[in-house]
């Protein structure tokens, strides 16, 4: 039992929470665009995004036990890595193992699709393996890319993609909608890179935090936040998205205190933890919220 532990520490259990409303999203962008969907291959769709997020946590564990980043990190319960691997370094091969695993199954569930839907898939499985693979030990030495590259995988790939499968076509809609989780993965990402700045910087890295300092880069967060809640309104007034999809900016109630929470302890971790929590819940509910909103409308 002890090593069933160590093996799902890696995965970040908790945290993959994330995939199912991104793939809820694009489900639902699919129902508005094109009616009733198939049940097998939503449940696939959702356990190829699950994989994928395991493969992403697991590889991101092991490469930052590697390198030795989570042992100088000042771990939070939103960043810092999950101590895993500190309390078991014998469990960093099950860790590699876990990530190309789940990679793999993710893997022959893209190219189930690719077989029963055509190659239009291609280019988003592709670029997802491809974040997948270089994000940590490559991505997360570019700034900007760093960046992006999460809100690149949860908000166009997963979504996008989502509605592929389901549909067998693109749509505006489904990048319209995507681009909801495309900055709000995008700043949940960054703002949990503020604790571990001299940590990331010790090993290489050069994300925002590192290079234009913390309180920059919460104004950068504040602006992708606001650039969330513009893509939903925006969104409905060129009607790609339905007026209920509204009901995502319910969440501003907990977004203003979060960036202003953000903004005022960029400098103070502990005081920032309580804004990071509040990000998560903003991460995953404002989706939700939207997929709601487009399946009632």
């Amino acid at each position: 039992m002890n090593d069933l532990k160590y093996l799902l520490g890696p995965m970040r259990l908790p945290f993959l929470i994330l995939a199912p409303a991104c793939v809820l999203l694009g489900l639902a962008t699919a129902v508005w665009a094109s009616g009733p969907v198939s049940i097998l291959y939503s449940l696939l769709a959702l356990v190829g995004a699950i994989a994928a997020h395991i493969s992403v946590n697991a590889l991101n564990e092991y490469f930052d036990y590697r390198s030795g980043l989570d042992s100088k990190t000042e771990r939070t319960p939103f960043s810092g890595g999950s101590g895993t691997l500190q309390e078991r370094p014998a469990m960093a091969r099950g860790a590699l193992s876990t990530g190309l695993v789940a990679l793999a199954v993710s893997g022959l569930i893209g190219v189930y699709f690719l077989r029963v839907r055509g190659l239009g898939l291609l280019p988003l499985a592709l670029l997802g393996v491809l974040v997948i693979l270089t994000y940590t030990p490559w991505l997360a030495r570019t700034p900007v890319v760093c960046l992006i590259a999460p809100g690149l995988g949860f908000g166009p790939l997963m979504v996008l993609g989502t509605h592929w499968v389901l549909t067998g076509q693109y749509s505006l809609v489904a990048l319209a909608a995507s681009l909801v989780p495309f900055f709000l993965v995008s700043d949940l990402l960054l703002l949990n890179q503020f604790p571990d700045v001299e940590a990331d910087r010790s090993v290489g890295r050069r994300n925002l935090p590192i290079v234009l300092g913390k309180r920059t880069s919460s104004i950068i967060y504040v602006a992708f936040l606001l650039l969330a809640y513009l893509s939903i309104g925006l969104g409905v007034y060129l009607e790609y998205l339905p007026t209920a999809s509204l009901v995502g900016l319910g969440t501003l109630v907990v977004a203003v205190p979060t960036a202003i929470g953000a903004y005022r302890h960029a400098e103070d971790t502990k005081s920032l933890v309580p804004s990071m929590g509040l990000n998560v819940v903003i991460t995953v509910v404002t989706p939700v919220l939207v997929a709601i909103g487009l399946l009632a409308g």
